[in-house]
């Protein structure tokens, strides 16, 4: 091996949650184990490194009236990137930002595409809105032009019934979701009410988003399925100031989104019981800022979840679960690395000490 620039990572080395390395080395953007034969301009980093966070419910390229220019998609990313996010599955984004791919300095982003919604029935300029009829068709185009992800808005208020309501009939998600899974991509849904989730899993789909709607009769069917859910509590937290803006027009639905703010740690906690993987994702974008996904780690831990699954559901877990690698043998040098452990106080989060981003230290 020539002589080469190395950075070296030394300290506790979180591979896994309970395979704690001394040190690492990143040769050529790529970790090793071993310490290089030879190696020139050193760089010593020391903490407690874990993988790259993953945020799974995020939107880069998306603002509060939809798509935004690239210069606020990359301060969005970059904001992201400050926080130890460095693998975003992109939720649903109207904005075409393929090129984050060429940027070394900006995390990675697992594309789900464009949500797919119900005539009127989401918020304006974020989503195709189409009919049942054409739901196979803009699934198989978003399955296409995606990472291996769609996004469904699986229900939305409906301003005649005035209360959420399912956005597409049984039949329609069947074959949405066949198609999709016949190209390759998996498929998840924005659901906050209880009666879209039935037909949806049922359906086949992979995924449910803030699943707010989760009751203990429905638990054992989404873990009978192996439906993952991502809770995105942060977001929850905001349910009850969308409630007041709506009481004048539609009390039932502004009660219905306040029963299922106060639930909400209820309805994690007994997923989590249940043996439904639960991932981190912050729903940042749109009009919720980015950067937050140490705050979502707290919140799974105030919901009853134990530290320990709720590091892992932003770091090992969830990289495993969207197929991307951790600190690997020759994985890209993606780590985050902070001032104490992580595992004892998963608080530590929101301060890294210092980002890696493809092996070089961005932050």
């Amino acid at each position: 091996m020539s002589d080469q620039a190395v950075l070296h990572v030394k300290g506790r080395v979180l591979a896994g949650p309970e395979d704690v390395r001394d040190e690492l080395w990143v040769v050529g953007g790529r970790i090793s184990y071993d310490r290089p034969a030879a190696a020139r301009d050193i760089t010593t980093v020391e903490g407690w490194a874990l993988p790259g966070l993953v945020d799974a419910h995020c939107h880069v390229g998306l603002g509060t009236h939809g798509p935004v220019d690239a210069a606020t998609a990359e301060k969005q990313a970059l904001t992201d990137r400050e926080a130890g996010t460095l693998l975003i599955r992109d939720a649903g984004s109207p904005s075409d930002t393929r090129w984050v791919d060429d940027r070394e300095d900006l995390p990675k982003i697992i594309r789900a595409g464009r949500h797919i919604a119900r005539t009127r029935r989401y918020i304006r300029n974020f989503a195709h809105e189409i009919e049942p009829e054409d739901l196979v068709a803009y699934v198989a185009e978003e399955a296409r032009r995606g990472d291996g992800w769609v996004k469904l808005v699986g229900d939305w208020i409906d301003r005649d019934l005035g209360d959420l309501a399912p956005s597409w009939p049984r039949d329609a998600v069947e074959a949405a979701i066949a198609e999709a899974h016949r190209l390759g991509a998996r498929v998840t849904a924005h659901c906050f009410a209880e009666n879209s989730l039935q037909d949806l899993v049922e359906a086949g789909i992979d995924c449910i988003e803030h699943a707010t709607g989760l009751t203990d009769d429905l638990i054992p069917l989404f873990a009978a399925r192996g439906v993952a859910i991502v809770p995105t509590l942060v977001n929850i937290a905001t349910f009850p100031q969308l409630a007041a803006g709506g009481d004048t027009r539609f009390p039932q639905w502004s009660a219905h989104m306040r029963r299922l703010h106060e639930r909400r740690y209820d309805t994690v906690r007994g997923a989590y019981d249940a043996g439904i993987p639960v991932y981190v994702g912050t729903d940042a974008g749109g009009s919720l800022a980015h950067g937050l996904v140490a705050a979502e780690v707290a919140e799974l831990v105030t919901a009853g979840i134990p530290p320990l699954d709720a590091l892992a559901a932003t770091s090992w877990a969830a990289r495993a679960w969207l197929g991307r690698p951790g600190l690997e043998e020759g994985a890209p040098a993606d780590l985050v690395v902070y001032e104490s452990d992580p595992r004892a106080d998963v608080r530590v989060l929101a301060s890294p000490r210092r980002v890696v981003l493809n092996g070089q230290v961005v932050e």
